[in-house]
């Protein structure tokens, strides 16, 4: 078992997994750490830093984005955004760092530079993703999403969204088994915003018990989504308190990590909860 995987089954709250977006173009924070066109390598290291001292647990890279609508990235692209920044965070840090991809490619490379975890929004479902997953002997999380993000919100449709998500992420899980990767080495994500509705969104979340029965540890991502917004009717920077109470009824209902932009609010949050049920 990895040290990241230990500290999961260790835990005593759910780790804090810090998003740090290397786009220009994601729904929260896309361009955040851009000076002009390109990434800005002390913005980044700032940030970190930041993150870090604020509580979190693990930092999340990612090189696309998977916003509703969101433009496909280009190999290239995602290799140059990612693996400099990976280099130099692991370098300086050492919090477990996962990087955030369905391309093969760059699982290699990032297992290569020390990346702790991969995290794929599409559940290594691309040519070669298994195979590279495999390779790496690194945790990996698998995610549900209905679709590209091209195309995710245009009308999801489920005849039950629970039971549907429920079923993929069993089939992944065989599939993993499969290509060689142990359930030991899998974390879960049912995928909140991808290609879910507003109702299918919070059927999902008060299903939480159910999918953390399946026996793997589930990650939680809906920081400042746009359910939240549809709920309070706030702009995607006002949707803090909205985010952090989420956190707190994802970790009730066994969550193992909770994948957050705002990491403050989520420790704090997560700290009160704690202190009440102990």
């Amino acid at each position: 078992m990895t040290c990241l995987m230990a500290s999961i089954a260790q835990r005593e709250r759910p780790l804090v997994m810090a998003i740090l977006n290397l786009t220009p173009d994601s729904f929260s924070d896309g361009g955040d750490l851009y000076r002009g066109d390109k990434i800005d390598l002390d913005t980044v290291l700032y940030r970190a830093q930041h993150l870090i001292d604020e509580g979190a647990d693990l930092l999340d890279i990612g090189g696309e984005s998977t916003r509703p609508g969101a433009d496909k990235v280009q190999l290239d692209t995602e290799l140059a955004r990612v693996l400099p920044v990976l280099e130099a965070l692991q370098g300086r840090f050492d919090v477990p760092l996962s990087v955030d991809t369905s391309s093969p490619e760059l699982m290699a490379e990032a297992a290569s530079r020390g990346a702790g975890m991969l995290n794929d929004v599409r559940g290594l479902q691309r040519a070669g993703a298994l195979e590279a997953a495999a390779a790496s002997n690194l945790p990996v999380c698998l995610m549900h999403s209905l679709g590209e993000p091209q195309v995710m919100q245009d009308n999801p449709q489920y005849r039950d969204v629970v039971a549907e998500v429920v079923v993929f992420l069993r089939e992944r899980i065989n599939a993993c088994e499969q290509a060689g990767i142990v359930r030991a080495r899998l974390v879960l994500d049912p995928g909140f915003g991808f290609g879910k509705t507003l109702e299918q969104n919070l059927s999902l979340f008060r299903a939480l018990p159910v999918l953390v029965a399946v026996g793997l540890p589930v990650m939680v991502g809906v920081s400042r989504k746009s359910l939240i917004g549809a709920i309070l009717n706030k702009p995607v920077e006002r949707r803090v308190f909205g985010s952090a109470a989420l956190a707190v009824l994802a970790a009730q209902a066994g969550a193992a990590i909770i994948r957050v932009h705002d990491v403050a609010a989520t420790v704090d949050s997560l700290k009160m909860l704690y202190a009440v049920q102990s």
